[in-house]
């Protein structure tokens, strides 16, 4: 089959090393996939730098926000064709058998394996996907745009659908980049006012292009107050990789609002106050990447030219200087790897 050149994790914390690798048969009901474009996401930094419980088995080659044309297939594999675009996203493979699986929340599967952290993701030329688990993408969605919807567009769409945000709804998004300037796209999508909360003055610019009604900068006024000035937020969705924004969110809810944890910071933690909690009917949701049908949806709300996405394009080799650019957030939304 030849060889690709990939990036690959061969040490936690160590920079990612280029590779030759040989390019991966497909087997049974999966398909070989040549990557076109594969978002950088900060799950993939996480999983460099083995920064949760369950570490990675090395060496692995992350991405999780592949899209590209299918030039392979295994056995029985009967729904897709060749030429075909698709998305290999984060959610892998799931078992499709257990009570999450049959009840629409297979993302919770807990046999499920997710592509670049259990299995080998899209920093490379070439990788294979399940097919039961790739989502065709729709004719004239460019790439780099689907590569970062398949998880960053899904993760902000759930997060959205979790919250119960509702038309007229107050909808509070804290950190308007790569995740959260989709996630105030979908919040003003099912007609919510949409306040975005964020310490750049360049991130509140784009998020105003894109559907904020108001924004708010953090260095200069006391989101919590502000928010609790208008009777609150019905719904906070934290977008921000920061302790300090989630706790904020919490802060700034009105009476009966939900709070809507989507990033996730390196410290991990949140105070709760438990009696304010009870007392006022807040809700704490979790949110976590949608389903195969989900991502569907978020692909056609784009063909439908409801949303936009920001992005910056890289090449593979650049992998280390993207993933230092994202750390010290000097990229406005989303960072791509493009394959010519």
């Amino acid at each position: 089959m030849g060889t690709m050149k990939a990036a690959v994790i061969e040490e936690l914390g160590a920079p990612l090393v280029m590779e030759e690798r040989p390019i991966p048969m497909p087997g049974p009901g999966e398909v070989l996939v040549r990557v076109e474009a594969c978002g950088l996401c900060r799950n993939d930094i996480h999983a460099a730098r083995g920064d949760w419980p369950m570490k990675p088995t090395l060496p692995l080659i992350p991405g999780h926000e592949a899209v590209g044309k299918v030039v392979g297939l295994g056995r029985d594999v009967h729904g897709l064709w060749l030429g075909d675009r698709v998305a290999v996203p984060w959610l892998g493979w799931a078992c499709g058998r257990c009570e999450y699986c049959l009840s629409g929340s297979e993302a919770l599967c807990r046999r499920r394996r997710n592509t670049g952290y259990d299995i080998d993701g899209g920093f490379a030329e070439y990788l294979t996907g399940s097919e039961r688990f790739v989502v065709k993408v729709p004719s004239g969605v460019d790439p780099l745009d689907a590569a970062c919807l398949s998880c960053a567009g899904l993760s902000a769409y759930k997060a959205v659908l979790s919250s119960g945000a509702r038309p007229a709804d107050l909808t509070a998004v804290f950190g308007v980049g790569g995740l959260g300037h989709l996630a105030v796209q979908y919040a003003a999508i099912v007609g919510a006012s949409v306040v975005g909360v964020d310490v750049s003055t360049r991130k509140l610019e784009m998020a105003a292009s894109l559907g904020a009604r108001k924004v708010i900068n953090a260095t200069a006024v006391d989101p919590v107050g502000a928010l609790q000035a208008t009777g609150g937020a019905s719904q906070a969705i934290v977008a921000a990789a920061s302790h300090d924004a989630a706790e904020q969110a919490l802060a700034s809810l009105r009476p009966g609002g939900t709070l809507v944890l989507l990033a996730m910071p390196p410290d991990n933690m949140l105070r709760l106050p438990i009696a304010e909690t009870v007392h006022n009917g807040i809700t704490v949701i979790g949110s976590i990447g949608g389903s195969r049908v989900d991502l569907a949806r978020v692909f056609t709300l784009h063909a439908q030219g409801h949303t936009r996405v920001v992005h910056q394009a890289r090449v593979l080799s650049q992998v280390n200087q993207a993933m230092a650019e994202v750390e010290a957030d000097k990229v406005p939304a989303r960072l791509v790897f493009e394959f010519r």
